[in-house]
């Protein structure tokens, strides 16, 4: 069986105008193809019709009045994605993306927002085999302290970064870093990209659910205390002398 490896790779990452799927907007976007020919990125820059905040252009760098000035219609752009995407998909790439579930997400939410076909609605399913080194970062290494940025995880791979935070930088160090993840763990080469998805999926579903449980046994944990500390300070002011 030849490993998934040697499937052509499409990285994919965008910068946003915030974090909400729902309202946010695509500003920049990148799909970087790693195969045997070599690597070969294509990147977009979109007027997202809104404005940009300051906060968001501080981390990518893109002005409100730059994207206005240089970017394409968002119809446009975001067509021109789903299209390279879907092809790329259709013709075998395993999709590689950092936190791919944002970019997936926005990436739907946007293309519905202009009346295009979502990728599911454009591929006849979900997107897959998706690669997400982030996920498989934490279910590879769960013990590891510390965070689990993009930054952290090219530092504690060893792979060099320039500026990081612009869309082609890094899907480019996102796919670097899936290469280390491969050969820290030689086993994940040795499954599918479809199983190497699918045990993403049970991970994400058990660390949401162990959130949940965890949460829910806070609440609890509150609710029981509160009517102990009424009781204290009822019992204490029953038994305090009067003046």
């Amino acid at each position: 069986m030849t490993s998934w490896t040697a499937r052509p790779l499409l990285g994919l990452d965008t910068e946003t105008t915030g974090i909400d799927v729902d309202h946010d907007r695509v500003v920049t976007a990148a799909l970087v193809r790693r195969d045997a020919v070599g690597t070969r990125f294509r990147t977009w820059l979109i007027d997202p019709g809104v404005e940009i905040p300051e906060a968001a252009s501080a981390i990518h760098g893109v002005s409100s009045a730059h994207a206005r000035a240089h970017g394409v219609p968002p119809a446009t752009g975001l067509e021109q994605i789903a299209a390279t995407l879907v092809d790329a998909v259709t013709h075998g790439a395993v999709v590689v993306a950092f936190n791919a579930s944002y970019d997936l997400a926005i990436l739907d939410a946007e293309l519905h927002r202009h009346a295009l076909p979502t990728l599911p609605e454009r591929l006849g399913t979900a997107v897959a085999p998706v690669l997400d080194p982030l996920v498989l970062d934490r279910m590879l290494d769960p013990a590891r302290p510390g965070p689990r940025r993009l930054v952290d995880l090219c530092a504690h791979y060893g792979v060099p970064t320039g500026t990081l935070h612009t869309a082609d930088a890094d899907t480019i160090a996102t796919l670097d870093v899936l290469g280390r993840l491969v050969e820290a763990f030689p086993d994940l080469a040795a499954r599918t990209a479809a199983e190497v998805h699918a045990q993403q999926v049970d991970a994400v579903h058990a660390w949401r659910e162990a959130y949940r449980r965890r949460k829910e046994a806070e609440r609890l944990a509150q609710l029981t205390a509160a009517p102990a500390d009424d009781d204290a300070r009822l019992g204490a002011a029953v038994t305090a002398p009067n003046g």
